[in-house]
């Protein structure tokens, strides 16, 4: 049987994340803000996207199709946050 990203014993959901997010974000928790994924079109909260936490950056991935939607890393300058796998993030 062929493994996909999503059986990864590593793999997290986003709401473990929810605290470094919150600190990005000034505080604000987005993991109840919705999301698109930019390649399948799934709609749901951004903390039921699935995290990968365990390299020198967080990862969230798409749970049906498994591609990129979110992914940042801390620098010495500063967080930089890459979106483009999402085609909006909005409040509820």
């Amino acid at each position: 049987m062929k493994r996909t990203a999503l059986d990864d014993p590593l793999m997290l959901d986003a709401n473990a994340v929810a605290g470094e997010l919150a600190e990005m974000m000034g505080g604000v928790d987005i993991t109840t803000f919705m999301t698109r994924c930019a390649h399948c079109g799934n709609h749901d909260a951004l903390g039921s996207l699935r995290a990968w936490a365990h390299g020198p950056g967080v990862v969230l991935r798409c749970v049906i199709c498994s591609q990129v939607v979110v992914r940042w890393v801390r620098t010495p300058q500063g967080a930089r946050v890459d979106l483009r796998g999402a085609a909006f993030l909005e409040p509820r």
